[in-house]
């Protein structure tokens, strides 16, 4: 798997040296995307290639979009389907995505996963050369899936996307087993089926299964000082 993640990020290397030699481009940023079912890895892979990309890139999450619910009550708030494309706010994460390509400055909206809706304060983005986008429905939306130079999805066993996911939720999110149990089978598991899973048709790289793997960074660490990148 250590071999998948340096190709992966020498086919990053060569596309950002594409972008910054081509004269017909209009934007000089790369805008990467990251999806593939909860729990697949795409956090653990896209923090590491920002990691490695520290001084030129910047990550973005797709849970940051989640539509504000506080005007719901908490009990109405719960039953949110928030495993189907409408449960989130593309159309500033469009906007916000253009403006960094542009070389603008945004605000990231704060998503609380506690009282499902967004804190008063956002999180301030400065434009980078390399633009990382994490989320499970980047592919399945045509107006975002189109903004990506590479698409990259991560094809982790539903098993175990399932365990992470539970542990997730259990341990950061404050819930209980039965509650993601029953948001599992009610809509997680039926909107990965239609949306998630059909949506790695568009993604350049196919990754089956990613773990973090201190080798892999060792051997990408070693590969790009030797190409001085």
């Amino acid at each position: 798997m250590h071999l998948i993640f340096v190709a992966l990020v020498t086919l990053l290397c060569s596309l950002v040296s594409l972008h910054a030699d081509s004269t017909s481009s209009n934007r000089s940023k790369l805008i990467v995307g990251v999806a593939g079912g909860s729990g697949s890895g795409k956090t653990t892979l896209a923090q590491q290639l920002l990691e490695i990309f520290s001084d030129r890139a910047v990550l973005i999450s797709q849970d940051s979009y989640y539509k504000d619910l506080s005007h719901l009550p908490p009990t109405e708030r719960a039953k949110a389907n928030f495993d189907h494309p409408d449960s989130l706010d593309f159309s500033l994460l469009r906007t916000q995505l253009e403006a960094l390509a542009d070389d603008q400055e945004i605000d990231i909206p704060i998503y609380n996963f506690h009282s499902h809706s967004r804190e008063k304060s956002c999180r301030h983005i400065q434009p980078q050369e390399i633009i990382i986008v994490e989320g499970i429905l980047l592919f399945a939306v045509p107006d975002i899936r189109d903004l990506f130079d590479i698409k990259i999805y991560l094809d982790t066993d539903a098993d175990v996307r399932l365990l992470r996911r539970v542990e997730r939720d259990i341990k950061e999110r404050g819930r209980d087993f039965q509650s993601v149990h029953e948001q599992y089978l009610a809509t997680v598991k039926p909107m990965h089926d239609a949306f998630v899973e059909p949506s790695k048709r568009y993604a350049d790289v196919i990754i089956p299964t990613f773990e973090k793997n201190p080798i892999a960074v060792q051997l990408l660490v070693s590969h790009l000082k030797d190409k001085n990148f």
